[in-house]
């Protein structure tokens, strides 16, 4: 088969990215679409795939100021043609989904999330008041477009990365998704000691919707201490603000982020993310999450076994949470050697495995009579609803 893989831009390695580097190692001669490519910003794995980039690529500035393209992303990414590839994949949190496809063309759409400036994080991300109010009729117009490319006729099956990610597709685009978790390399993440050393980390990426302010300001005159790795546009602002017991390290090698999770109490997350998979990686190293009762977490977080959940975005809950976890720590439970098992079946097997079930299932719905070649890897017969590492 002639494969083309849709992603909405290559400017850094994320979680996204990490998707789509295990899709193209799915299809090694598959080609890449997108709207802005950086060169050398992906992996190799994703470099030495052909990419092309759309027009909005060769404007100055582009690399970095590419998000205030927005409003012209629509129409960049239904210039693409793909009439000559038997499969179309698209890892899609903005517009990638939105590629012109033919009625027999199977398009399986990854789907990170809806397009996430203008449902669920509009508020973040446009703000509110006169700015929100001036982009009012760019919204209505991307929803509208979101809307439009989400039907049968442009993806032929969704595949969502949580529950939480399932239930915005039915929402906004009535359809059905299936969850295939995102693959997390589990491998790389060694169990800490039983005895762990005294602080708590927070991984932050400082933008609203990762909540950091909230979270060190639960830590103001308690006794615990927490260790803030990351940094993003608020981290300034957040450290100014910050109590003694609080220190931040910036931005951390992989390697060092992995000792300081296996050293860690516990991972402290207070966001709500589509998937979350920090949280994943602190379990691989049987550390626990404190994390807010939404979104991903709830796919990946066992409460009282693998961790514990505060229910209101708020210092105090975040505390009491806390102070849950020790007792719990207390009474012998949060078993580091149960914590990382639950994490392992997070692995990028299982992801492969559960999406070339998808894929197989994708092509059955658009060309039904070309299915049993779909795929020299798939199952097409195999039950893609099966979840054997499901959190509860």
């Amino acid at each position: 088969m002639r494969v083309a893989l849709v992603h909405d831009w290559l400017t850094g390695m994320r979680g996204g990215e990490r998707c789509l580097e295990r899709i193209a190692g799915l299809y090694p001669d598959a080609d890449v679409f997108t709207l802005v490519h950086v060169r050398g910003a992906t992996s190799p794995a994703i470099e030495r795939h052909e990419i092309r980039a759309s027009g909005l690529s060769r404007l100055p500035g582009a690399a970095r100021h590419y998000r205030k393209l927005l409003p012209l992303f629509p129409a960049a990414i239904e210039r693409f043609d793909l009439r000559a590839y038997d499969l179309v994949v698209s890892t899609s949190h903005a517009v990638a989904k939105g590629v012109r496809t033919e009625p027999d063309q199977p398009h399986l759409s990854y789907c990170l999330t809806p397009m996430r400036y203008v449902w669920d994080q509009a508020d973040a991300y446009l703000g509110r008041g006169l700015r929100r109010a001036l982009a009012a009729p760019l919204v209505a117009r991307l929803r509208r477009f979101d809307v439009a490319t989400s039907t049968p006729a442009r993806v032929t099956r969704f595949v969502a990365i949580s529950t939480c990610v399932a239930e915005r597709i039915a929402t906004h685009y009535g359809r059905s998704a299936r969850v295939v978790f995102p693959p997390v390399e589990v491998g790389r993440f060694a169990m800490g000691p039983a005895e762990r050393e005294d602080f708590d980390l927070l991984v932050g990426g400082f933008v609203p919707y990762k909540r950091e302010a909230l979270a060190v300001e639960a830590y103001r005159g308690t006794a615990r201490r927490l260790v803030v790795a990351g940094d993003g546009p608020l981290r300034d602002r957040v450290a100014a603000r910050a109590p003694r017991n609080v220190q931040f390290v910036g931005r951390v090698a992989d390697a060092a982020l992995a000792e300081l999770m296996r050293r860690a109490r516990c991972l402290v997350y207070p966001q709500l993310e589509d998937f979350g998979i920090a949280a994943v990686e602190a379990q691989a190293s049987g550390t626990p999450v404190v994390a807010f009762r939404a979104g991903g977490a709830l796919d990946t977080v066992i409460e009282g076994e693998t961790g514990v959940f505060f229910d209101a975005p708020t210092p105090a809950s975040l505390r009491d949470a806390l102070a849950r976890l020790d007792r719990l720590r207390d009474r012998g439970g949060l078993a580091p050697g149960a914590i990382r098992a639950h994490a392992l079946a997070f692995g990028p097997e299982r992801f492969e495995r559960e999406l070339r079930a998808e894929i197989a299932s994708a092509i059955a719905d658009a060309r039904p009579e070309r299915a049993t070649a779909s795929d020299p890897g798939s199952d097409p017969g195999s039950d893609p609803g099966r979840d054997p590492g499901r959190a509860r």
